[in-house]
Parts: C-alpha cells; sequence; structure tokens
C-alpha cells in the first residue's frame, strides 16, 4: 500500500497534467484516453524510474553559485560546520536544511524526495538509510531498487573529483603568509538567507504582531509586545525567473532582506531633504530612466502573455524600490529635520512618512501611507510621460494605474 504522501504526491501530478490536456469541447472518448494515459504515467512504477534518471540533472547545495551569475556553474557545495555558542549566525548555528539547483523541469523529482512518509523520514532520509519502508514502497517498480536508489541519491552526490570553480563567481584575494595569497570563491548561504526571511516575516507580519501593533495604536497593553527591524534592504536575484537560480530563491519571490551592516555615519549626507515635495525635489527622473524605458519597451509590445507581464511587473517593482531606497536615505537624518521653518510647506503626511520624528506616530496612524501610495502612482505615471515624451508615451492611466497601485500596496514593506 502506498504512502499517504506519495499517493497525494501522485495524484498532484497527475490532476496537473490532466488539467493541461483535458479542454471542455473534447468528446469523451478523448477524455477518457487521457485519464488512461494518465492513470499509467503517473504510477509509481511508471513515474519512479524517469525520476530516477532526471534526479542526476539537480543538485542538492548549501551555497548555490548562482546567486553571483545565473550562469555560473560551480562543484556542488554541501557546507557542514559544527554548532558553537559564539554569537554568530553562521553555517552550523542555524538548522536550515538545503537548497537546490538545476533544471527547473526536474523540480518535481526534488519535491517528491522532500515528501515525509509516515515513519517520520523524508523519501530522502528513507533512501540514505535503506530502510524497509522505502524498499516497501518501491516494490511495485520493475527496475531493481538499487538502481532506482543510486539514480536517486545522485541529487546528493558529485561527479567532479576536485572541486571546480568559476570565473562569473564573486573572487576574494585572502593573504595567508608574506606575499602568498588564497584566492577564495565567495558563495551565498542562500539557506541562512532564506531562514532570516522566515524570520523576519514571521516577526513583522504574525497574527501576534499584529494584536500587538493594534494595541499600541490603542494605547493599550500587550504582554508580548513586538520588535521591528529597520534599515532592511531587498535585493531580487532572477528578475522573472527566479527559478532558475534556485529552488529557496523561488519559494521567497526572488527576493531577499540584506540586514543593515554599514558603519555609523560621522558627518552629515551632502543631499538636501526636500522642501515642497519629496517626488519633485528627491526623485531625479535621469536616474530612472533606463528603467521607464525598457518598461515603455515591453508595454510596446502587442504580446500579453504571462512572461511579458511577469517582466513588465518586474520593471515597475525596480522603480518602486528605487524610490524606497531614496526614501530611506532621507530617513537617516537627524529626526526633527522637517521641523525647520525651511520644510514648512512641505505636506504633513510627507512629514510623517519621512521623519523619523513621527516614527511612533506613523504606527499609531497609517492613514498618511494612503497618500504616499496615491501620489507615487501619479508620480509614476508623471515621469514615464515625461521621460519618454508626451508623442511617445502610452497612456497608462486609464489601463495601467490599477496594477501600478496593486504592485505599490504589494511593496508597502518597503515603503513603510
Amino acid at each position: 500500500m502506498l504512502d499517504p504522501a506519495i499517493e497525494g504526491f501522485l495524484n498532484e501530478r497527475k490532476d496537473a497534467w490532466l488539467k493541461k490536456k483535458i479542454k471542455s469541447n473534447m468528446a469523451d472518448e478523448e477524455k477518457q484516453a487521457f485519464e488512461a494515459q494518465s492513470a499509467t504515467e503517473f504510477s509509481l512504477s511508471e513515474w519512479l524510474p524517469s525520476a530516477a534518471k532526471r534526479a542526476c540533472q539537480l543538485s542538492l547545495v548549501s551555497h548555490p553559485a548562482k546567486f553571483s551569475n545565473p550562469s555560473a556553474k560551480t562543484t556542488a557545495i554541501i557546507a557542514s560546520a559544527t554548532p558553537a555558542a559564539d554569537g554568530f549566525l553562521r553555517t552550523g548555528n542555524v538548522s536550515a536544511g538545503l537548497d537546490v539547483v538545476g533544471n527547473a523541469a526536474a523540480l518535481d523529482v526534488y519535491k517528491f524526495l522532500s515528501l515525509k512518509l509516515e515513519n517520520g523520514a523524508t523519501v530522502l532520509e528513507n533512501l540514505e538509510q535503506q530502510t524497509s519502508v522505502i524498499r516497501q514502497q518501491f516494490a511495485v517498480c520493475s527496475a531493481p531498487f538499487a538502481d532506482i536508489c543510486q539514480g536517486l541519491l545522485a541529487i546528493k552526490q558529485n561527479d567532479d573529483n576536485v572541486a571546480r570553480t568559476s570565473g562569473r563567481v564573486k573572487q576574494v584575494y585572502f593573504p595567508v603568509q608574506d606575499k602568498e595569497y588564497l584566492l577564495l570563491s565567495v558563495m551565498t548561504p542562500s539557506t541562512l538567507m532564506f531562514k532570516m526571511k522566515e524570520r523576519i516575516q514571521e516577526m513583522h507580519f504574525s497574527d501576534e504582531t499584529k494584536e500587538a501593533r493594534e494595541a499600541r495604536k490603542n494605547l493599550k497593553h500587550h504582554e508580548k509586545g513586538f520588535a521591528e527591524i529597520f534599515g532592511l534592504t531587498v535585493v531580487g536575484y532572477g528578475g522573472t525567473k527566479p527559478q532558475n537560480i534556485s529552488v529557496l530563491n523561488s519559494l521567497n519571490g526572488g527576493a531577499a532582506y540584506l540586514l543593515p551592516s554599514s558603519p555609523p555615519q560621522l558627518e552629515s549626507r551632502n543631499f538636501q531633504p526636500p522642501r515642497f515635495d519629496f517626488f519633485k525635489n528627491s526623485l531625479w527622473l535621469n536616474k530612472f530612466k533606463d528603467d521607464f524605458q525598457q518598461l515603455h519597451n515591453l508595454l510596446a509590445k502587442n504580446d500579453n502573455n504571462v512572461h511579458i507581464r511577469k517582466k513588465r511587473d518586474w520593471h515597475i517593482r525596480s522603480i518602486i524600490f528605487q524610490v524606497a531606497d531614496r526614501m530611506w536615505t532621507v530617513r537617516s537624518l537627524p529626526p526633527g529635520w522637517s521641523e525647520s521653518y525651511n520644510y514648512q510647506h512641505l505636506p504633513v503626511y510627507q512629514k510623517m512618512w519621512l521623519d523619523q520624528l513621527y516614527r511612533d506616530d506613523r504606527e499609531k496612524d497609517d492613514r498618511w501611507f494612503g497618500e504616499v501610495q496615491k501620489e507615487l502612482a501619479l508620480w509614476f505615471v508623471r515621469s514615464y510621460r515625461e521621460i519618454l515624451g508626451r508623442s511617445v508615451a502610452l497612456p497608462l492611466a486609464d489601463d495601467e494605474l490599477p496594477h501600478i497601485r496593486k504592485i505599490i500596496v504589494e511593496c508597502e514593506e518597503a515603503l513603510r
């Protein structure tokens, strides 16, 4: 009898396949033919040998090279380290599992290996331990168990006898002694990045945090309260195809957080806060020219498919994140700067948004953010028209403005 997890996985694959194949206007005979075909192809006895052959197209890693460059190809690295109470966020001190890189079309194999069976272990863990449970499950397959096992475990094996790096990976010369250096390839700990984002999301958006924020607005006590991390930076990987970087990057939506790690600023930054309007005084259109031009090139195409729409949304988010970066630059000024006479004409909602003097007030009453969303959407449309010229620019206000405002809402975290 198949384990419920395996049976559910195969049924899910079968249903997805049938959804693509069967159309409403098909004859009953055609539908029955596809159903019979799917029942065969997605039975464990048929699907498993194919999966065993495709597993070698994937690699389990702890530090993928593709975060440096999507074309980088290196030895699959699985780093291990001993936990220690040294105060560092590092491999070994966080239980983060592993990431997966390789052919995105073979990711169903990884999903299968990650299934947790009734004995509490995953398919992969059962294979590594050669348990009787996995032998019993795979007994329905005509192929030898040893061959199936070897094929599936290829996801954790590396055929290279020597560690192999790539010129596309970031390199650092590290001094070891007089006039001698080691050339280090700097790899990205994607599993730690994934765990960090998971914890920050929980910290900021959990039900308990929402209750604590509401209690604070209403000047009520909350037993646990909540924590904040300011100065976060969002960095994107993979553009419209995050799955081509790694599985965890895809689960993260292609975005990761960077914690602030810059040294303290001993001198004021060389820029002028907005005196009348942030969108007019602080956002220089030349900085956005390339992004708006690339967005226009996509909008001007007659094609309207999912890939074009994903690229379009990626460029819109890129522009919004640049606006957010400028906002955080203004917020880095000493609290209270907007109280000066020079900034008396700055709108109240922008003072609330930009001046850290009002950080607590922003939490109590967020009506100011509605104004920010509205003005940002209008600035987006005006800037697009000004950069492209009215004779070339497309009429965004009619078709695209609601969608732009929707994406601004999705980027709320970066703008607050």
